[in-house]
């Protein structure tokens, strides 16, 4: 192939006369780039793991203890080490010059003080190293305290909780990077067998009848008698060896062995801000993006990103940023697997059908917006069709044994396998769609199609196995579909702020809406084009993908998402009513739910559990007697506003505490989870276990995060809104609920569910959300 006789760097040959030497001096030199920038790489890799193995101690405070010990040895009689330095002296000799030197007491005195400066730095040296792992130790005690959380926002603070503080303060070390703290993580503790049983019968008891929840009650008292304790040993076992007793078992047991589609099921999406258009053109803002999650990229490598501080005391986990980039799921006959690479110097770009392979570097540097912007161009000019490849992303649309099967019979070997490699081991996927995106309010729908698209496309234009897509539409509007296995949506929406940031700050545009220098770089470029990826395509693949596009669509058709803002008030309001704006969202949508299906369901929220290492989510169960209580008096016209007003505030409250127990590493579900997993490993049956394992939530909910970064202030600058974004519904027969709290006067709410369900109607649904948020409000309204 000419492709492959142009990649030869160096060749050789023998003729009769002699050896003759042939080789490429421009592919030597990438070649040698390229390895220089995998050292350098290496080398931050070593540095940070070392800086974040001693860490909060840091290199000055070694030098300053040496310093310190070796003048008072040489200025003063005094023994600093109490003793230790002359039992160093008894087994460690300075080391000495060979040959001969003149025995003049000049000599002498300066071997001696090179002498005790040898051993006093020993010594010195094995105290830093004392003190870093001590209070590295003390750090990790005080962030298993967890009493701050539980003390009531603008009440007085504890004194043990102002001793707390203080401590944290003088033991945290300064300018954390990324991981840093990772090593002063507590480990997520497992809760007692019998109070995970009494929250659980708690939560069930409104759900249930009296005769069914006796008989849970007794399956709950039989099952912590008898198979409870062993399987509570185990995993106390595991809980003491592993980083965390949950997070591999959830990954794998959750996500990677789950055998149904990723879209519409398990992928989420997120939106770019609504009413701030920064550029029209597609490659001009799709290399902006692109820059700034490879300048990301690069902060993630060199750790200059900090981490996420909680009250900006308390870390949170940074493990799930490692598998951002470089990084895609697998398909496999029983379970997938996340292959991720150290690095990746190329991104794939998906366009009509077609897919390209983009060089990230340029002569060993990061190519500037203004060659991304280029690289787009061209791929966006190629007047080539698709060809038999057309369908193939649609095949990571659809269910996971099928992908494994086809993938394994024609992409193992050849071209189809090189091509294949190109875009698994990719940074990321960027789609540049030939739909435009928008916000219009007076024209809804137009905001639910461009939701719709991120979350599935059409079916084949998204590479659902990769870590992120990063998506931009023809008018530039965009945002992303992310792969939930390797991390939640927090961390995906901490580059997302940080990307926005960049984009609309950092990189800009110019006047035309091109990137910053395009037109002088476009005249100078000497950036090789994208590389189109070429498939040979057999006709039983061709059509099992149109058997992939099919079934795609009709998974497609039957989602029915919605999209709402609501602007009558917003956190600013609930906040004056001294309740939780997570609380109050969650009664209203009890509420709604109540209204619109007559009954009371399980449901789940998720709270994050990264204040322990390696931590990633547990399930808050928001129907309790207290909720069911309040949805009740709410319908109910002979109870007075003030009553109303007393059942809320009891009802937000005791939300509140069961989701500080969530992230405390006190809940319920994660824990029956492993104790179930447990119980399967051991062979042993719990009926118990087998039930509630079975049981269906239909009506999971999720408060985005919003503003992690810092870098907004949606009340002066309302034009970067965003509506966060949403994911399909877990039950066929229920409501996805994901929602967005938006400066002081702004919801979003993201409602999926299937339509081939009766029961169901995202339109019905949140049009009950509004209104119960407005009923609610109401019962405040001469108060």
């Amino acid at each position: 192939m000419a492709e492959a006789h142009s990649a030869v760097a160096f060749s050789f040959s023998i003729t009769h006369r002699g050896v003759n030497i042939n080789y490429n001096r421009e592919l030597l030199a990438i070649v040698w780039r390229s390895g220089v920038r995998s050292w350098k790489k290496r080398f931050f890799r070593f540095a940070n793991n070392v800086r974040n193995g001693f860490y909060p101690q840091t290199a000055s405070s070694l030098w300053v203890i040496l310093a310190i010990l070796t003048g008072i040895q040489t200025t003063s009689q005094m023994d600093p080490s109490f003793g230790a330095i002359p039992v160093i002296a008894k087994f460690v000799g300075v080391p000495s010059r060979s040959g001969t030197f003149r025995r003049s007491v000049a000599t002498l005195l300066l071997k001696q003080r090179a002498s005790l400066m040898y051993r006093s730095n020993i010594y010195g040296s094995c105290v830093w190293l004392v003190c870093s792992g001590l209070r590295k130790y003390a750090l990790k005690t005080l962030f298993s305290y967890k009493g701050w959380m539980i003390e009531a926002r603008g009440a007085q603070v504890s004194l043990a909780t102002r001793l707390w503080t203080i401590g944290v303060k003088l033991l945290s070390g300064s300018s954390p990077r990324l991981f840093s703290y990772q090593g002063c993580l507590p480990k997520l503790p497992v809760p007692r067998v019998q109070d995970t049983m009494a929250r659980y019968l708690a939560s069930v008891e409104p759900l249930v009848t009296v005769e069914e929840y006796q008989r849970l009650e007794k399956l709950a008292e039989e099952f912590k008698n008898t198979v409870a304790p062993k399987l509570q040993r185990y995993l106390y076992l595991k809980s003491w060896w592993a980083s965390n007793y949950v997070s591999d078992w959830w990954e794998e047991f959750v996500y990677l062995r789950g055998r149904g589609p990723l879209m519409t099921y398990s992928n989420f999406y997120c939106l770019d801000p609504l009413l701030a258009s920064v550029t029209k053109n597609q490659a001009a803002r799709a290399a902006n993006l692109t820059h700034a999650a490879l300048i990301f990229r690069r902060a993630i490598d060199v750790q200059l990103l900090q981490p996420i501080m909680m009250n900006g005391l308390v870390p949170l986990c940074s493990h799930q940023y490692e598998r951002m980039f470089n990084t895609t799921r697998i398909p496999g006959f029983e379970t997938d697997r996340l292959q991720h690479l150290v690095d990746s110097t190329h991104i794939c770009v998906m366009h009509r059908g077609r897919f390209y392979k983009v060089l990230t570097h340029h002569n060993a540097k990061l190519l500037s917006s203004a060659e991304l912007q280029i690289q787009f161009e061209r791929i966006l000019c190629d007047p080539s069709e698709a060809e038999d490849e057309k369908y193939l992303a649609s095949l990571t649309a659809g269910e996971r044994r099928i992908w494994a099967e086809t993938r394994a019979n024609c992409f193992r070997s050849g071209l189809n396998r090189v091509s294949l490699d190109a875009i698994e081991s990719s940074a990321f996927v960027v789609a540049l769609d030939e739909e435009e995106y928008e916000y219009d309010p007076s024209e809804p729908e137009k905001l639910n199609r461009y939701a719709k698209s991120l979350l599935h496309g059409n079916g084949y234009n998204r590479w659902f196995d990769k870590s992120f897509n990063l998506i931009v539409g023809a008018n530039g509007k965009g945002g992303f579909n992310a792969e939930h296995s390797w991390a939640d949506a927090p961390v995906m929406g901490h580059l997302w702020e940080t990307v926005m940031h960049s984009d609309r700050c950092l990189l800009k545009y110019d006047d035309e809406g091109n990137t910053m220098n395009y037109v002088v770089t476009a005249k100078k470029t000497t950036v090789a084009p994208p590389e189109r990826l070429r498939f040979h395509i057999t006709s039983a693949c061709v059509n099992q993908m149109q058997l992939s596009v099919t079934k795609a669509k009709s998974l497609l058709e039957d989602l029915d998402l919605y999209l709402v803002r609501f602007q009558d008030y917003g956190k600013t309001f609930i906040k004056q009513q001294n309740l939780s704006p997570d609380a109050y969202l969650q009664m209203a949508i009890q509420l709604a739910h109540f209204r619109d299906k007559g009954k009371f369901c399980l449901t789940y929220e998720a709270a994050m559990t990264r204040l322990f290492r390696e931590g990633r989510t547990e399930t808050v169960r928001p129907v309790n007697r207290w909720s069911c209580d309040f949805v009740r008096c709410m319908n109910n016209r002979n109870v007075c506003n003030e009553e109303k007003r007393a059942i809320l505030r009891v009802a937000c409250e005791e939300h509140v505490r069961a989701y500080q127990r969530a992230m405390r590493g006190e809940g319920i579900d994660r824990h029956l989870f492993c104790l179930y997993l447990t119980s399967k490993y051991l062979e042993l049956e719990s009926p118990f276990l087998r039930e509630v394992l079975a049981e269906s939530w239909r009506l999971s909910t999720s408060q985005t995060s919003c503003n992690q970064s810092g870098y907004w202030n949606f009340d002066s600058q309302p034009e970067f809104i965003t509506a966060g974004g949403g994911f399909g519904p877990v039950a066929k027969d229920g409501y996805g609920v994901s929602y967005m709290l938006v400066g002081g006067g702004d919801f979003f709410f993201h409602v999926s569910s299937r339509r081939c369900s009766p029961d169901t109607n995202s339109v019905r649904f949140a049009g009950h959300i509004l209104q119960a948020l407005r009923d609610i409000r109401d019962i405040f309204s001469n108060h």
